[in-house]
């Protein structure tokens, strides 16, 4: 019974790594400029609700579109 429970429990940390990375995710996803940046601000202070959401939050802003002079 205990060799069970590793694999009882690799599906929960797998979500748990998922939604610990999704602003990065979508980030990738969108192909958003500041890519590099969301993902070194969820990766530092992800574990801060507060990093997780600006992280998040700015994956799914819409990028302005860059002026050219």
């Amino acid at each position: 019974m205990m060799h069970l429970l590793p694999a009882f429990f690799l599906p929960f940390f797998g979500f748990g790594f998922v939604m610990y990375f999704l602003p990065s995710i979508v980030a990738f996803a969108r192909s958003k400029r500041d890519t590099a940046a969301i993902v070194l601000l969820n990766f530092f202070l992800g574990w801060t609700v507060i990093g997780w959401v600006v992280a998040l939050v700015w994956a799914v802003k819409t990028d302005a579109p860059m002026v050219v002079r």
